[in-house]
């Protein structure tokens, strides 16, 4: 039997039960892990997370940053503990079967990033580089690409649960300039809510920065979910 499939089969509740009133397609400020806390389990299929990781920032001191990295250093730092318990209620609120798209650095692909998934069904399943088409800082190559892990909740699974099979593992696409420490690239995110999701689904991200995902889920024809402790304070956005 292939694994190909054009459909996307998983079932669940179109509604997020959750109790003080989340709406869909707007963005909230809020604390990630309060803002996961009022989603109910097993309710969503698509779920993006960019950890604001202290460890990168650490390392980082050249001298010459630009207005994106001191502007991401002064973003509130998640340490390894929060990430993990980010990923932990993540794990709680996403179907079986349902897609986890974590943006992750050379340096956690390198050194590990398996403490994150502890005591979770996640499995990661694909990865995808990210070239930005734009050089950046770095003390001896300089960075140009990010990484992206795909990431299931068990049963792991693609039949059935990955409708497009044309997105290739290297993905070259520019962000228009912004003030933002770490844009990401809409045309990916729309590419990748299509192949795991059906109209009308529910996307997440309990960590935001300037809502591309929702941008995303929005031009996909899906409802998003999601807020971001930083909104508007860093950026000049209302």
């Amino acid at each position: 039997m292939s694994v190909f499939s054009l459909e996307r089969d998983l079932e669940f509740s179109h509604t997020v039960v959750n109790d003080v009133g989340l709406p869909y397609n707007k963005a909230l400020k809020m604390e990630g892990l309060e803002f996961l806390s009022h989603i109910s389990d097993n309710s969503i299929p698509v779920c993006f997370f960019d950890p604001q990781y202290r460890g990168i920032m650490d390392k980082m001191n050249y001298g010459n940053e630009g207005v994106r990295q001191k502007l991401r250093a002064k973003l509130e730092q998640m340490s390894e503990e929060v990430i993990s318990e980010f990923i932990k209620r993540i794990h709680q609120v996403m179907i079986p079967s349902g897609h986890l798209f974590l943006w992750i650095d050379k340096f956690h692909l390198c050194e590990g990033f398996g403490d994150w998934l502890k005591n979770t069904s996640f499995r990661i399943v694909d990865l995808i580089t990210w070239d930005k088409q734009k050089m950046g800082m770095g003390y001896r190559t300089r960075r140009q690409v990010e990484y992206l892990v795909v990431i299931q909740k068990e049963p792991q699974r693609a039949k059935g649960a990955w409708k497009k099979h044309d997105i290739p593992d290297v993905w070259s696409e520019k962000v228009k300039n912004s003030n933002h420490a770490h844009p990401k690239p809409i045309g990916l995110q729309k590419e990748l809510i299509l192949a795991t999701s059906n109209e009308n689904d529910i996307v997440l991200d309990p960590a935001a920065g300037t809502f591309s995902v929702m941008n995303a889920a929005i031009a996909t024809n899906r409802r998003f979910i999601g807020c971001d402790i930083s909104y508007g304070e860093l950026y000049g956005i209302n």
